[in-house]
């Protein structure tokens, strides 16, 4: 994975319990990256998180990513509340995307919470394209809607706090739409709007910021072989694919650790799969052949890795 540092240039609150940091090169230009894109944030001791980029895809010198403030959480977001501080050094990564925005003539936006920040370089995107658009955008509050000061520029934006409105309404907001949906926020919301998609044959785009729930696990222990090598490794019912391999020596990229961020995706040649993660559609699952390894398993007994 490549990496880079960091300066925090600039700090503020933009809702309830979250916080933007504009991040400065320490030299030269940052890495282009796309809507969509996230990056890999060292959080000391706690070890990495993964935020999206939400700031301007154009400007090179300038990065940006807001935090929802987890006081309960893991311990990522509230140590980078207590130490991202302007003129703070953060080890990042290189941005990685795997929401990526395709080309279309009208967007459908669907937003909950802190899943506004991938869309808002997406919005950005539509409207330089010429593209028609529309981003529904709710939170438990009004308090809780993050940038609406950025989005109060744009005419086709509807704001709906939970407390005043209620819900998104989907069912309407999917009825008669032909557009590209694309949607980020709570695991509700999002199986929802691909609940509601999948019923109505439209091209829904997700990505989730917690691991996707898996029906009918099976933990079982099975064998893989690397093709490279000829080797084979047994991973145990309650050890993961990138465990074993780690632990064998194999040099594999991982960061998240649970199915959400794509860093350790890995190209399978033989096998059968049962796919665990966030981040491969369902005809990638069904059609692909990736996986990974950090949380999905073989239902094969031997599953063959190009490694």
């Amino acid at each position: 994975m490549s990496e880079l540092t960091v300066r925090v240039s600039d700090r503020r609150d933009v809702a309830e319990g979250v916080f933007a940091l504009e991040l400065a090169a320490t030299g030269g230009t940052l890495p282009r990256w796309t809507p969509g894109a996230h990056i890999d944030v060292h959080a000391g001791a706690v070890g990495v998180r993964q935020y999206s980029l939400c700031g301007d895809p154009a400007d090179e010198n300038r990065w940006r990513i807001a935090i929802l403030r987890e006081t309960a959480g893991r311990g990522g977001s509230e140590h980078l509340y207590r130490t991202a501080e302007v003129g703070t050094s953060l080890r990042v990564s290189v941005p990685r995307n795997n929401f990526e925005l395709e080309p279309s003539g009208e967007y459908l936006f669907l937003a909950g919470g802190i899943g506004i920040t991938p869309i808002l370089p997406m919005v950005t995107a539509a409207v330089r394209a010429g593209a028609r658009w529309s981003l529904h955008y709710g939170a438990r509050t009004r308090a809780h809607l993050a940038f609406t000061d950025e989005l109060s520029r744009y005419e086709h934006v509807n704001l709906v706090p939970q407390n005043e409105s209620g819900l998104l309404p989907l069912a309407d907001l999917l009825a008669d739409t032909t557009a590209a949906v694309y949607c980020c926020g709570p695991a509700p919301l999002l199986d929802a709007v691909e609940t509601e998609g999948a019923r109505r044959g439209l091209a829904v785009h997700t990505e989730r910021f917690t691991p996707r729930r898996v029906d009918n696990v099976v933990d079982r222990a099975f064998s893989v072989r690397l093709a490279h090598s000829g080797q084979v490794l047994a991973v145990a019912a309650d050890r993961s694919i990138v465990d074993v391999l780690e632990g064998a020596g194999v040099a594999i990229v991982t960061s998240c650790r649970e199915g959400t961020c794509g860093s350790c995706e890995t190209t399978f040649l033989e096998g059968e799969v049962q796919h665990r993660d966030s981040v491969l559609t369902a005809d990638e699952r069904a059609h692909g052949r990736t996986l990974m390894p950090c949380v999905s398993r073989a239902l094969s007994d031997v599953l063959v890795l190009d490694l």
